[in-house]
């Protein structure tokens, strides 16, 4: 039950944050942002309209990455992994927070679903209390099986294959994090050598960040450290797609988990008019799908060299 609340309930989250970003630069929010600064609390932040809408867009796309890991952290808990509970117990916290700027209700039940996980009898579920099982009567040796040897050799070759799944996951998620930093750098070299060009784009969408005392030298700064978080959240991607490739589960849990993130962000960058994103958007959701499927579960269950149970012949 947990599970499905917290998948259905990020869902919704997603939701409610597509509708708050589409809808920030309508008439309506802008007097209402104008409203709630006019007196107190608002007028003790200094801060004007673009900063709070700033503000609000910052914390939606928080709010959206961390319901999309969520979403996808309650369905591993489904399969009893006790390190997906872990983490979403974490991540109830920033989500939590961030939520509140699509009302709070959604994201906190999401939050608070997790807290339930460490609860009877969920941890009588994950193994967090052993019970001392009797003894069981020793079973009577079974009959002498014909087992034919040839046919299982086949498919204990075809069980420790490497499915496509995992091999196309991986070269997206190479070619996805590889063409990303790629424009991040030149973004980044461009700032450099040119930051006139970016300080006039932000100063004409919003004119009155002077007034509010941003300076260039922070908006440059702070770019930076975006860029740096990007190029380094992409670096981490494409080493777990190493070790995916290499057959570890945990990498694609994990990597399962970064690319639902950026097929969120992707969406809301997308919605709010970065039109580029839409690639990465695509690239996110196919691995994602990829990662899911049921061969490719069935593939990292199994221990390396493990050979399926031999189907038993006629008796003699």
């Amino acid at each position: 039950m947990v599970a499905w609340l917290t998948m259905v309930g990020s869902v919704i989250v997603v939701l409610l944050v597509f509708d708050r970003v589409s809808g920030l630069h309508t008439l309506e929010t802008r007097q209402s942002i104008e409203k709630f600064l006019a007196e107190p609390p608002g007028s003790d932040l200094g801060l004007g309209v673009d900063g709070v809408l700033s503000m609000i867009r910052t914390l939606a796309m928080v709010t959206a990455g961390c319901a999309t890991a969520a979403a996808i952290l309650g369905y591993q808990v489904l399969r009893r992994s006790r390190s997906a509970r872990l983490a979403l117990t974490v991540l109830a916290v920033p989500l939590f927070f961030a939520g509140l700027v699509t009302g709070g209700f959604v994201s906190s039940l999401v939050a608070a679903s997790a807290a339930m996980l460490w609860l009877q009898p969920a941890r009588d579920w994950f193994g967090d209390t052993p019970r001392t099982a009797p003894a069981a009567p020793a079973a009577p040796a079974p009959p002498a099986t014909l087992v034919a040897a040839a046919p299982s050799a086949p498919v204990a070759a075809t069980s420790s294959a490497r499915p496509t799944g995992v091999t196309v996951a991986c070269v997206l998620t190479w070619m996805a994090t590889g063409l990303t930093t790629l424009g991040l750098v030149a973004t980044g070299v461009l700032l450099a050598l040119r930051p006139e060009t970016l300080l006039d784009e932000v100063h004409r969408q919003n004119p009155e960040l002077r007034s509010e005392g941003v300076s260039d030298d922070l908006l440059i700064g702070v770019t930076f450290a975006l860029i740096a978080a990007m190029v380094l959240w992409c670096v981490s991607a494409a080493v777990l797609a190493v070790l995916v490739f290499r057959r570890t589960e945990w990498a694609r849990i994990v990597l399962v988990v970064s690319a639902g993130t950026a097929a969120a962000l992707s969406l809301v960058g997308t919605a709010i008019g970065a039109f580029l994103l839409a690639l990465t958007l695509v690239a996110s959701v196919a691995t994602l799908a990829l990662l899911l499927r049921p061969d490719v579960r069935q593939w990292f269950s199994q221990r390396p060299g493990q050979r399926p149970p031999a189907v038993p012949g006629p008796p003699r």
